[in-house]
Formats: structure tokens, C-alpha cells, sequence
């Protein structure tokens, strides 16, 4: 027993520096395989948050509930099981604020609630375009932890240019901008049934490459307009007031529709 028991210890032991060291995920989705080299050396508690929420199977058939065209891709949050409607996941403790990288197009940030810097859990979003004006100092900025590599960014464009339902129809917001698969305009307007196959589901996210440095090639634009003040935030008569819209980035939205 002795034996076993300290055979488990030493396999949980090198599972445990798998995760603290991996820098390569690979996020496999309905749409095509999307990999993203972490960094782990600069922004070290969001890789291990972000890791954890992996090594927990938490982001297996979790979907991209939302796509703004030019904007974003997020997902993290949400997994769906047969179809509409999603379900909301737990989530592990809050991490603190690491914004240190610029939110320039291919990068991959963490989602936050509006107002609060360090409350960023399991949800992030792919930056589709050059959001370094708006996100690097809303909100004490988002922090950047990686960057999608080989021809993930294809995957991603792909994702982006599928049509969007507003699924719930209510006025949170929550899931205006949900892409969606083999469903037209038409079924939206219907309030047809979203089903399994309607959805772009990420499978599972897996480590492909457990180096303690692999970025080191990789050019990462710092952030540098953090310390300059921030215009104040007006909300446009468009704009919700629910606790779960404020944690998909609605003072970016506004901010955004002001330019």
C-alpha cells in the first residue's frame, strides 16, 4: 500500500508540472483545431488559472456563445449538452489582473466583470482585430496571456463569418451575438430549436507542447497605454444592465460603439 500510495503521489506530482509548465494548447472545435502558445513566464497566474480550468475538463463541449464581427470570439463559460438552452458553468476563484500585453489582433485575453479588474475566472476571448485602444485601459486593461500560432487564425476568421442569433430574444443580451451552424436567418426569427449541431462546440482544449518556454520567438506587443486616463463610460440606450452581460465585456461594447 505504502508503495501505491507514494507511485500516486509521484504521478500526480508530474502531472501537476505538466500543467504549471505547458505553454502550447491546442482547442479543438467543431470548426477546426486552433492552437495557442501561452505565456507562462510573463503573465504566470492566468496561465495557471486558464490551465486549471483545462486539467479540470472544464472547457470539454463548453461552446462560443458569442462573435462580434471585427471585434471578438469568446467562449469558456457556457457548455451545451443536446441543444438551447446552454448551461452555465461553476467557476474556480476570481485571478488577479495581468495586463501587461497589448489586446492586438491573434491574441487570446480573460473576460471580466465591468468595474473590476481582478475578477476574471473561466471565460476569455480571441481579439479578431486590433482592440488595443479600447482593451488595454478599460478596466484596468484585459490581460493577454497568448497568442493563436499556425493557422489557427483561419479557424477563428471562419468562426467569425458565420451567422449570428440573438438565442434568448430577451433583453440581458446575454446571447445576442451567438454564432450559429446550418441555421438561417430565418430559423432565428422562427425561434427554431438550436440544436447540437447548430452550435461551434470546443470539444476539449489539450496540451501539445509541455516546454517551460516556447514563446520566446514570439513577438508580444506590450501594453502600453495602461497608465493614461480613461474617458468615462456613457451606456447607449442599446446597451443591458445584467450581472452576466457586464461579464461579456458590455463597457467595451459601449466604448466601442462610440467610435
Amino acid at each position: 500500500m505504502t508503495k501505491f500510495l507514494s507511485a500516486l503521489f509521484a504521478l500526480a506530482a508530474i502531472t501537476s508540472s505538466i500543467f504549471a509548465n505547458a505553454t502550447i494548447v491546442e482547442f479543438q472545435t467543431s470548426q477546426g483545431n486552433v492552437q495557442v502558445n501561452l505565456y507562462d513566464q510573463t503573465t504566470p497566474k492566468t496561465v495557471e488559472n486558464f490551465l486549471k480550468y483545462v486539467e479540470e475538463g472544464h472547457y470539454t463541449s463548453v461552446v462560443i456563445h458569442r462573435s462580434v464581427t471585427d471585434f471578438i470570439i469568446q467562449g469558456g463559460g457556457y457548455k451545451v449538452d443536446s441543444g438551447w438552452p446552454l448551461t452555465s458553468l461553476t467557476t474556480n476563484a476570481s485571478v488577479i489582473n495581468e495586463p501587461i500585453y497589448s489586446n492586438v489582433k491573434g491574441t487570446i485575453a480573460m473576460a471580466k466583470l465591468g468595474g473590476k479588474p481582478n475578477s476574471a475566472t473561466d471565460q476569455w476571448f480571441f481579439n479578431m482585430a486590433d482592440n488595443s485602444a479600447n482593451l488595454d485601459i478599460q478596466n484596468a486593461g484585459f490581460t493577454v496571456f497568448g497568442q493563436v500560432i499556425g493557422d489557427g487564425m483561419t479557424v477563428l476568421e471562419q468562426i467569425s463569418q458565420l451567422p449570428q442569433c440573438d438565442a434568448d430574444g430577451t433583453s440581458s443580451q446575454l446571447f445576442d451575438n451567438l454564432p450559429v451552424v446550418n441555421y438561417s436567418a430565418e430559423n432565428c426569427a422562427n425561434s427554431d430549436p438550436l440544436l447540437l449541431d447548430n452550435f461551434v462546440v470546443i470539444n476539449q482544449i489539450v496540451i501539445v507542447d509541455a516546454a517551460n518556454v516556447t514563446d520566446s520567438g514570439l513577438t508580444k506587443p506590450k501594453n502600453t497605454l495602461i497608465n493614461q486616463p480613461v474617458e468615462p463610460i456613457t451606456p447607449s440606450s442599446s446597451g443591458g444592465g445584467s450581472f452576466a452581460w457586464l461579464l461579456l465585456l458590455l463597457p467595451l461594447v459601449w466604448l466601442r460603439k462610440k467610435h
